[in-house]
């Protein structure tokens, strides 16, 4: 198992700050939530410690995190549109 690179009141701010949003952090379309690329991003800006994507997700998964996928298409979806691409 490797080391654990953030320390326990790192990670507590951490998981304060993804509850946050990615709207609080500077990402305009939020509307795409956090994406492996943005918290390693996160992290980096906050605690200077450099992960790779690889590594942000054995991360979020040691700690109880999973990937989440949408439940319902947006409203806004036109399914004209997309037949016609």
């Amino acid at each position: 198992m490797a080391v654990e690179r953030l320390s326990s009141q790192q990670w507590q701010r951490l998981e304060a700050e993804l509850k946050r949003g990615p709207l609080a952090h500077g990402f305009d379309d939020a509307e795409q939530g956090w994406t492996l690329k943005r918290v390693k991003l996160l992290i980096g800006r906050l605690f200077h410690v450099g992960y790779t994507v690889q590594g942000v997700w054995r991360l979020l998964k040691r700690h109880g995190w999973s990937c989440q996928v949408p439940v319902r298409r947006a409203l806004e979806r036109d399914e004209a549109a997309i037949e016609v691409w």
